[in-house]
């Protein structure tokens, strides 16, 4: 095929992407190593390369061209020309077609084939060609964005995918999460942010063709500018009309970015962007033997974050999603690799300082996934004070109590009332933890107290993959029992819903666990785009889901629930609440008690003088009702505003009977007495 020259600017370009202007488009290009870049042009119904045009100016790294009668809606792709030097780091090919980094829209998603893997082989048969698109206006931002008070942690396909409420054409995609039947459950629940699972283009995983499996989930991102096609089958428009419907009822988008690898994969993975136009200087990798790529993510490759070209792009991409998307924040997977360079991790690195200062991003709802599995990877607490984070060691010390495991008491109170010993040294509120229990990522809440051992033999690896210690219990027998036994499992879902709802930090549940979803024991399933992740409408336990929308509810009215760290000092002034660690006796904890039992009670109160509101919290683990003789004040007394062993009971107002139930977490009110 003829090859044209597409004439450069006489000055330097300011940065990569497509610029449409009279006539034509200019294409900016980066690539530190490649000798030359090509411009693929397809035809729109044959789906044919009909012209290549080689970008003919270059300034510095950035390769540049005007390509005439190019218009919106056209198709197009790149290649690149360079050496192969795997020592060097260098993996040109120019049989590969490219995804352009900067493309906004793909016309198809991208599916894995050997070929792409293959040094020589022509790959336009099974790239994306990327969409030109006319350019639009910025939408309206919520500045600043609100602070979340329940995030709901979603899967796009498998959300909607078996709801029948919603239009079949609509189901797996943003617009079956716009409609309103969706949205409807939403605002039911009380959710404050739903926190979308990754929605930018992806390819699935190079071992999973063979298995008959594909990506459910989203983590293996190729393209940071354009959404998955599956999803959203008009781009970011979609995007754009699921968060003003979201916002219309008070619900706000965060999107889940994964910035710290991309679905080529390892050095045998498959050539579909970044590794074909400069795989030296997009990854990280290693000193110890030449060509290999650090693999700090478990995935194959590293990003390398701490380098312009990538911190450009990474920004431009979260800018694109706020401006044109509408989107009040970002979930990082991974985040250590954001924060990583040669030296390590810093939470001075440069594109966490970027992001803290950009005048669109700074002000958007930030949350850490602070950990990798590279060295020294593990960085709960250490990120910028603009960063929430997810707080596993919440998880895990919740789950222990709830176990009964030895010595957790202690751990499980530091945890509920705000882990101030993670939070507290960098003067972060305990609304930086992001609280949760269960995620996409392991048992859902169910199945955490159904099975002890993880059931994830579908995935097709020998069950070896997944976690081992899911700090998990059956109540007495592995896996579905008959109705007594699931009514245990019941009673223990609410408890530890009740825990959530009722500690300090940001709290968040994953879609389906509201009403009982279950993977049938898989705490993997990454690779089950099926039934087994979808949400089961059908059969889903709308009692539950009411009963989480209440606690919601009740924890936004409580004052003595503000986004500050309890005082165990009567001088702490009138907005600080002050707490004390109570016996079941009513009387406070001593040194020696909290090595022992199965209740932990906390009192909180808030104000000053005669106008003192109090509360108290008491969780009992214990498989046994017990005795609690709460402090008592002249003219007051305590009624029962929570009893989660009760499905109803919450806001109930009753008197309290003087008995913690088992397996329960119980709220009193103190209440005056006329």
């Amino acid at each position: 095929m003829r090859t044209f020259i597409a004439a450069g600017l006489d000055r330097a370009p300011s940065s990569p992407g497509l610029t449409l202007e009279e006539g034509g488009a200019r294409f900016v290009v980066f690539s530190r190593n490649a000798s030359a870049i090509d411009v693929c042009l397809f035809d729109q119904t044959s789906d044919c390369e009909f012209a290549r045009w080689r970008l003919g100016g270059r300034h510095g790294d950035l390769f540049h061209g005007f390509i005439p009668d190019v218009a919106p809606a056209a198709r197009y792709g790149l290649r690149a020309h360079g050496p192969l030097n795997h020592a060097a780091g260098q993996a040109f090919d120019v049989s590969k077609l490219l995804i352009d980094p900067y493309a906004t829209r793909l016309d198809r998603a991208c599916v894995y084939d050997a070929a792409l893997s293959r040094h020589g082989i022509d790959t336009a048969a099974f790239v994306p060609r990327a969409i030109v698109e006319a350019p639009v206006s910025a939408i309206a931002l919520r500045a600043p964005a609100s602070k979340p008070s329940f995030i709901y942690e979603l899967n796009v396909r498998a959300f909607s995918m078996q709801n029948l409420a919603v239009p079949e054409a609509k189901r797996g995609t943003l617009a079956g999460l716009a409609d309103p039947v969706s949205f409807a459950h939403l605002v039911r629940l009380g959710v404050s942010h739903v926190e979308l699972m990754p929605i930018h283009a992806w390819v699935d995983e190079r071992h999973l063709a063979p298995l008959g499996l594909t990506n459910a989930w989203g983590y293996n991102t190729i393209s940071f500018m354009a959404l998955d096609p599956r999803l959203a089958p008009n781009g970011m428009a979609d995007l754009r009309e699921a968060s003003l419907a979201l916002r219309a009822v008070g619900i706000g988008v965060l999107l889940d970015v994964v910035f710290n690898h991309t679905g080529e994969g390892d050095r045998q993975g498959p050539v579909l962007s970044f590794r074909g136009l400069d795989n030296a200087s997009y990854y990280r990798h290693a000193t110890s033997e030449p060509g290999a790529l650090v693999n700090d993510t478990g995935c194959g490759n590293t990003l390398a974050c701490d380098r312009s070209p990538v911190v450009q792009l990474l920004m431009e991409s979260m800018r694109r999603c706020v401006e044109f998307g509408g989107v009040e924040g970002f979930r990082f997977d991974l985040a250590s690799v954001l924060g990583r360079s040669d030296n390590g991790f810093s939470p001075e690195a440069p594109l966490l300082t970027a992001i803290a200062q950009d005048p669109v991003l700074k002000d958007r709802v930030l949350i850490a996934e602070p950990w990798d599995t590279g060295p020294g990877g593990y960085q709960l607490g250490a990120f910028p004070p603009c960063f929430l984070e997810w707080n596993d060691r919440y998880r895990d010390d919740v789950r222990r109590f709830w176990r009964g495991d030895h010595g957790a008491i202690g751990p499980f109170a530091t945890r509920i009332s705000g882990s101030q010993d993670v939070f507290g040294a960098g003067h972060r509120a305990p609304s930086a933890s992001v609280d949760f229990i269960a995620a996409h990522d392991g048992f859902t809440l169910r199945d955490l107290v159904t099975w002890t051992v993880k059931r994830n033999g579908a995935n097709g690896e020998n069950n070896r993959d997944g976690a081992d210690d899911n700090l998990s219990w059956n109540c007495g027998f592995e896996g579905p029992g008959d109705a007594s036994l699931e009514a245990l499992r019941d009673r223990d879902i609410r408890a530890l819903v009740a825990s959530l709802f009722l500690s300090r930090g940001s709290p968040m549940m994953t879609a389906g666990d509201e009403f009982g979803r279950t993977q049938n024991g898989n705490n993997n399933a990454y690779c089950q785009d099926n039934g087994l992740t979808w949400l089961d409408w059908e059969h889903a336990d709308m009692e539950l889901a009411d009963y989480v929308g209440r606690l919601a509810r009740l924890r936004r009215k409580l004052p003595q629930w503000r986004d500050c760290y309890l005082s165990a000092d009567d001088d702490a002034g009138l907005n600080m609440p002050r707490a004390q660690w109570l016996r079941t006796d009513g009387l406070p904890k001593q040194e020696l008690d909290w090595s022992n039992g199965d209740c932990v009670i906390l009192l909180c109160a808030i104000g000053e003088g005669v106008v003192i509101e109090r509360s108290l919290i008491a969780f009992n683990r214990g498989w046994k009702p017990c005795d609690f003789t709460p402090p008592l004040r002249d003219g007051y007394a305590w009624s029962l505003s929570l009893s989660s062993a009760r499905k109803s009971a919450v806001d109930a107002d009753d008197e309290f009977s003087g008995v913690l139930d088992a397996r329960c977490v119980t709220l009193l009110v103190e209440r005056p007495v006329f």
